[in-house]
């Protein structure tokens, strides 16, 4: 039984037999005429051949430009203000509300009243340890003082109870009258900006 001998290539030159492949050429890519379609293997060089940089070199590019666009963009121009500005409302006040007024004028007025009589409280214990109230209680005593009459007790007259009832009863008037004058001085307000136009005044922003 024959064995099957594999069958040379058979190629087409100058000189080389179909069985010799050491004369084999193979066929040679002559450049086409200008203007003619590109082959087969022109087209598959030129889909082998890179089109252009790597996408990320394509990347880094972009955003190098994006980066000098923006520098650009915020860069100022010469003589320009880099200080932001602030901003600034001019406004009016038209109308006060008299019970709005009332109460805030109310509660201050009650502050103040307290304030004033622990001041005065504390005023009367200090000057009572320095011995104020003993000295002048006896150039007053010296002074009135008759045959008859021992004359006016300074010190007694001006006790811590009598003074700190004396200050609460000013206090007390003073939270009436303030409170009332507050709420008279919202209505005098409004009738005068019917007139006039009100108090205007300027805000800005915090910077």
């Amino acid at each position: 039984m024959t064995s099957a001998r594999p069958v040379e290539p058979f190629a087409q030159g100058s000189g080389g037999s179909a069985q010799d492949p050491q004369h084999y050429h193979p066929p040679q890519a002559y450049p086409a005429p200008p203007g003619a379609a590109p082959t087969v293997g022109q087209q598959s060089q030129s889909q082998q051949q890179p089109q252009g940089p790597p996408q990320g070199g394509q990347q880094a590019t972009q955003a190098q430009q994006a980066q000098r666009t923006g520098q650009a963009m915020r860069r100022p121009r010469t003589g320009a203000r880099t200080v932001p500005r602030t901003r600034k409302a001019r406004l009016r006040v038209a109308k006060a509300d008299p019970w709005s007024v009332m109460k805030v004028s109310f509660l201050l007025s009650i502050a103040l009243g307290i304030c004033t009589i622990i001041a005065v409280a504390v005023l009367w214990m200090v000057m009572d340890a320095m011995g104020v109230f003993a000295t002048i209680g006896d150039t007053v005593t010296e002074a009135t003082e008759t045959d008859t009459d021992s004359g006016f007790d300074l010190v007694a007259f001006l006790s811590l109870p009598r003074v700190m009832l004396f200050t609460s009863v000013i206090a007390l008037i003073d939270v009436v009258l303030a409170t009332a004058l507050a709420t008279l001085g919202a209505f005098m307000y409004n009738l005068s900006a019917g007139f006039v136009g009100g108090i205007e005044v300027t805000l800005a922003e915090d910077e």
